[in-house]
């Protein structure tokens, strides 16, 4: 076990110097964009590729409330969903949520980077949905013939990058920038096994780069002990840095204090205690988003300079 734990680091710090060869990554930040990428094998390792019906509904809410707007005003919107692991289930959710809500001609894009996850992704039901494909790939985002005249507007990968080293994670963001359109999205994301607990990432492609732009934390309200539970289900570029004094660390114990405070509230719902709490990291200063009428959903916003270290 612990040899093949080191034969999957080694394999991983070789993708990462060979990807940085390919993106040259500027000290200190995201990396510039120019060209398209060339053609290569699939960027990436085969994940555990766990998933559960309904798992991403917070995620896919907090969505459509960000992008609508874009994707709607957009010629030929493209929506890829990176690692969809061994059922489709999320990427067709995805795919029906964005049709309902968002517009009915948005084509949906799940890829994955095991190829027999794919081929029954394509022999299933779900293939025959109109505006619906699978296809084989990795962080270089391939776009098949079905779709090569789409433009790329939001990229989601949700639990894959938290198997990976935190050092990759700058690399694949902008690896997946690349195919995003100027002012697209990338949600980078993790969650529990049923959904309850869920945070991300937005970063946007800001002048040809990749730019962490806020952290979304969201929660079943109903069954929210206390905010220090998003700790365990952080991205993989934060969960390492909530230590005492870092800035997501004292962001997280804000918030429990406030929720601690709030605590008598959740006689008439956790909903009104949890927007209590977070008018009240507002109120001392925290960039949050929004307003109450998303904050009774059980989610909050923070901009991504005041949390990252």
């Amino acid at each position: 076990m612990r040899l093949l734990r080191q034969r999957r680091r080694t394999q991983r710090s070789e993708l990462y110097a060979g990807l940085k060869g390919r993106l040259p990554l500027a000290a200190g930040g995201p990396s510039a964009f120019s060209g398209t990428l060339p053609r290569m094998k699939p960027i990436g390792e085969v994940t555990r590729g766990t998933t559960h019906p309904n798992r991403l509904r917070r995620a896919d809410r907090w969505f459509i409330h960000a992008m609508c707007s874009q994707l709607r005003a957009a010629a030929n919107p493209l929506c890829v969903d990176i690692g969809f692991g061994h059922t489709p289930e999320t990427t067709i959710e995805w795919h029906d949520r964005l049709r309902t809500h968002v517009r009915p001609d948005i084509e949906v894009l799940g890829v994955d980077i095991d190829r027999a996850r794919v081929q029954q992704a394509l022999r299933s039901s779900a293939a025959s949905r109109p505006g619906l494909h699978f296809a084989h790939g990795g962080f270089e985002v391939p776009l098949p013939s079905t779709v090569a005249h789409l433009q790329v507007h939001a990229i989601r990968a949700f639990n894959v990058l938290r198997q990976y080293q935190e050092q990759e994670v700058a690399a694949a963001w902008h690896a997946m920038a690349q195919r995003l359109v100027e002012g697209g999205m990338l949600m980078d994301g993790t969650c529990d096994e049923i959904g309850r607990i869920s945070t991300w990432i937005a970063v946007r492609r800001i002048d040809g780069r990749a730019i962490a732009e806020s952290l979304s934390l969201a929660a079943h309200v109903g069954s929210l002990d206390t905010p220090l539970t998003w700790a365990q289900r952080l991205p993989k570029s934060l969960i390492h840095h909530n230590i005492e004094g870092s800035p997501i660390n004292r962001f997280l114990v804000a918030a429990d204090r406030a929720w601690s405070t709030a605590a008598g509230l959740a006689v008439f719902s956790p909903r009104q205690r949890f927007i209590t709490m977070a008018q009240s990291l507002k109120d001392q200063g925290w960039p949050i988003s929004d307003s109450a009428a998303r904050w009774r959903l059980g989610e909050v916003t923070v901009a991504w300079e005041a949390i990252a270290s």
